[in-house]
């Protein structure tokens, strides 16, 4: 599915355009696939994350860093700052931590079944992965074979004082539907600040021109 919708991508669904000569001419005023280069590594379909990284790690080369994340957070961090930030420490790794953005409450127990305190769990203190990370090449030091990489790999890590976490109190995500929800409601408005993407678009906007014949463009590998 995934492959799908890169292979059979329209810009105009995702950009304003106009349209002409009865239907037959769509001029793009704004394009946004031009500068993508993706490869697709089919990994497996029930891989731990940890080995999932391995097996891509030809592809990250001789970068010094690189970056990766779980694909289904939205977030509007600017992530220059975490990246400086990574890059004067001496860690091998580092990840987003958040205030968790479910609406449970976090109960507190003590002696027998007395309740001594319950709280929101965004007032509890409780700080969450939220799947953004940067690594240094040596991560693959730390991850053995059939490991997952939020476990032993990262356990070793903290042993060594490697593992950065990199607050951000405002985050988004999507783990439920009503998450799911209060997301759509967002963009429907005009309002989604994880689109950080559109103010810099608004500042350049290229005129590109396609027409309507169906075309199938092929990702560098």
């Amino acid at each position: 599915r995934i492959k799908d919708y890169f292979l059979r991508y329209d810009e105009a669904v995702s950009n304003d355009f106009v349209l002409s000569q009865g239907g037959r001419k769509v001029d793009l005023l704004r394009s946004d696939i031009e500068d993508w280069r993706i490869t697709f590594v089919d990994t497996g379909l029930h891989t731990k994350i940890g080995q999932r990284l391995r097996r891509v790690r030809d592809l990250v080369g001789d970068d010094e860093m690189f970056l990766a994340n779980y694909s289904d957070g939205l977030t509007d961090m600017p992530l220059p700052k975490m990246l400086e930030t990574f890059k004067r420490s001496a860690k091998v790794a580092a990840f987003v931590c958040a205030p968790p953005s479910q609406s449970f409450h976090v109960v507190s127990m003590g002696n027998g079944d007395r309740v001594e305190r319950i709280e929101p769990v965004r007032e509890s203190g409780l700080l969450v992965n939220c799947g953004f990370f940067a690594f240094r090449q040596e991560i693959f030091d730390y991850i053995g074979d059939g490991e997952d990489l939020v476990g032993p790999p990262f356990e070793r890590l903290i042993s060594q004082d490697r593992l950065m976490g990199y607050r951000y109190d405002r985050f988004w995500c999507m783990d439920t539907f009503k998450e799911q929800q209060e997301l759509t409601d967002l963009c429907s408005r005009g309002e989604a600040p994880w689109e950080v993407w559109k103010t810099r678009a608004e500042q350049n906007r290229p005129f590109a021109k396609v027409d309507l014949n169906p075309r199938m463009a092929v990702p560098a590998a």
